[in-house]
């Protein structure tokens, strides 16, 4: 169990169970239980009081995730706040329903699968196994107690047994796979031809009418944006690191208080185990476990038992090897036992949560100390003063640049010289568009503020990635203004030449459809159009290398009748328009797939019916619940927090 346990720190089950820890969590996390009698309910569900506490809750976290999740692409004005909210509230009414659906029908969650869950996320593991003493701390983090962590868990495994027992319960019948196959794989034969919007732009011509009828119609849409250059400050870590080797005291401090953390390896011990569980009988698991304990003592061969006896699936094929531990790695009382042992021992019976064990201590490797002298750990200490000495002088700097730019409000220029800091100056920005550092929404947002803009004054520093800021002022701005009919008239008459010539193309492709469906051969066509029409070839619905817009056209038509070609005409996304012709249908064929290709039509299409199953029974679950909902209070969505850097709980 306890190598299952390792083996299994990645891939879909730990994902799995990431979720059903995150989604109950992000709705009513632990802290939101703790609610006043003041605190007024935003939802009832069949009685039960959804607060607005916990609703307020659920919407921080559900951005915070957001926010983590899109990075330095997060933006707080990209959200439409009454939809966010409305999002969060539907989640948390719908896990009530199934949370009070369970517990209504008797679902309960062992105590042993509640672990199984906990070790198996990597938040609670050190080196890919479960750590109690990372639990815990993780937990403390977070500000969690450990019964209301488990049984917010608890809760959720149960939730978790209702959906797997209805997605378990789906199934398809091999006629619906080989109608779904017919359809998913099957190939038309495609015929078509473009009436290119560039073979019509020599010819299409506009007045001077036309285009001032256009400026008229269409005046509001050609105003400059209001724009701003600016003259700005950086300093950044990165610029200040330099080659500085210090002297042999100062890397001899830095070893010292170093040395335990960087330059010592832990002693680690490569250990064999074998694992009794306690089944329905823990004292028959008890007389085995003594039974082997005894045999291994007289003499029998500890690997061979391990292999033929061990319950750990996990280890037992490789003789009950666990690999090397290091201490915290493993259960308190494993862990324990293990590290009292000398090479080569085998420790009494050891009872944890898993079962009884029987542990075998391999190979050890002893605590080890890198000594001062070593090249490599020269190298490293040298590295971590330059780091340190330009990490201190980049704060010294900061507070200065901060402290300078507020007493010289008027101008940079004092504070370039005070701290030797190049002055730069920007291309024209605008508040949507800007390239290079200003690409940054919060550096085009303080630009575009009332202190830098309005005032004339200095901004104050302003983040601009990991540790670098920028300090910005005003040196010219323009107001939005009118562009006149002049400034825009090559503008607009390129875009009215082209309006003509995508409407002569889709006039010359619907007479072409039109002869095509009366009979007309393509050659003639072509000749008489003046284009090339690909040759017919049997292609799929996502084929490669075909206008996405022909082939939704092909697979729209109408299979033919007595071998008479179907036409239709449609137009692309660059204005073209393309004649498309279905000349045969061939339809995919089921029976003579490969059996592992049937195999998985039926497990993809049994998947999508049972997700569909689980869909529609939490939707009549919610219907026939009494669902309450009252006024929201009018508040704004509160900020994204800043990143932390810590996963959300």
């Amino acid at each position: 169990m306890l190598q299952q346990l390792r083996d299994r720190m990645s891939g879909p089950f730990v994902w799995v169970i990431v979720g059903i820890i995150v989604v109950p969590f992000a709705f009513f996390g632990i802290e939101t239980l703790r609610t006043g009698g003041g605190d007024p309910a935003a939802i009832k569900v069949d009685g039960q009081k959804i607060t607005e506490s916990q609703v307020r809750r659920g919407t921080e976290q559900r951005m915070q995730q957001l926010q983590q999740l899109m990075g330095d692409n997060f933006r707080q004005d990209m959200i439409d706040t009454p939809r966010f909210r409305q999002a969060v509230v539907d989640d948390m009414v719908q896990e009530m329903v199934m949370r009070q659906h369970a517990e209504e029908a008797g679902y309960r969650a062992s105590d042993a699968s509640v672990f199984e869950a906990i070790a198996a996320v990597p938040a609670f593991q050190v080196n890919g196994v479960f750590s109690t003493e990372a639990y815990r701390a993780r937990l403390s983090q977070m500000g969690y107690t450990v019964q209301k962590f488990e049984s917010q868990l608890r809760d959720s495994l149960v939730i978790d047994q209702v959906r797997e027992g209805i997605l378990d319960s789906g199934f398809v019948t091999e006629t619906a796979a080989s109608q779904a196959y017919r359809l998913e794989q099957q190939q038309r034969e495609l015929a078509y031809a473009l009436f290119e919007t560039s073979h019509y732009l020599p010819t299409a011509q506009v007045s001077a009418e036309d285009i001032a009828a256009r400026y008229e119609q269409r005046k509001a849409s050609y105003q400059a944006p209001e724009r701003i250059r600016l003259q700005y400050l950086e300093l950044a870590l990165a610029d200040l690191t330099d080659d500085a080797v210090p002297g042999t005291e100062v890397l001899r401090a830095i070893y010292e208080s170093e040395k335990a953390s960087r330059f010592s390896t832990t002693e680690e011990r490569r250990a064999s185990h074998i694992l009794v569980n306690f089944g329905a009988d823990k004292t028959e698991s008890r007389k085995k476990i003594a039974q082997l304990a005894g045999m291994v003592s007289k003499g029998s061969d500890f690997s061979s038992l391990a292999g033929s006896q061990s319950d750990d699936s996990g280890s037992k094929s490789k003789g009950g090897d666990l690999g090397w531990i290091k201490r915290g790695q493993m259960l308190e009382k494993f862990e324990t036992a293990l590290f009292d042992l000398k090479q080569g021992q085998v420790s009494e019976p050891v009872e944890t949560e898993f079962g009884w064990h029987l542990i075998k201590l391999e190979e050890l490797r002893a605590a080890r100390v890198k000594p001062f002298e070593d090249a490599q750990v020269q190298g490293e200490l040298t590295r971590l003063y330059q780091q340190r000495d330009a990490e201190r002088r980049y704060r010294e700097m900061l507070d200065k640049l901060e402290q300078l730019a507020f007493e010289s409000p008027a101008s940079l220029e004092p504070v370039a010289k005070a701290l030797a800091l190049t002055l730069k100056e920007s291309e024209w920005i605008t508040r949507t568009t800007a390239e290079g550092l200003f690409a940054n929404p919060a550096l085009r947002e303080a630009a575009f503020a009332t202190d830098v803009l309005g005032n004339g004054e200095n901004s104050k520093p302003l983040a601009a990635g990991d540790n670098r800021v920028v300090v910005v002022r005003k040196q010219a701005y323009e107001a939005p203004r009118q562009k006149p009919l002049e400034e825009v008239s090559d503008e607009i008459r390129e875009q009215l030449r082209l309006e003509v010539a995508n409407r002569q193309a889709q006039a010359d492709a619907a007479a072409a459809v039109k002869l095509l469906a009366e009979g007309g051969a393509t050659a003639q066509v072509a000749r008489d159009k003046g284009v090339d029409f690909k040759a017919p070839a049997l292609v799929a619905r996502n084929a490669p290398g075909v206008d996405s817009r022909i082939l939704d056209a092909l697979f729209g038509l109408p299979r033919p009748a007595d071998s008479t070609a179907r036409w239709t005409s449609v137009t692309l996304a660059n204005g073209s328009t393309a004649v498309v012709g279905l000349i045969r249908v061939v339809d995919g064929d089921f029976a003579a797939a490969p059996d592992a290709v049937r195999a998985g039509q039926l497990a993809r299409l049994r998947e999508a019916e049972a997700g569909a199953e689980f869909l529609a029974y939490r939707a009549d679950l919610q219907k026939r619940t009494k669902v309450e909902r009252f006024e929201a209070p009018a508040a704004e969505l509160p900020a994204a927090a800043p990143d932390s850097g810590e996963p959300t709980p």
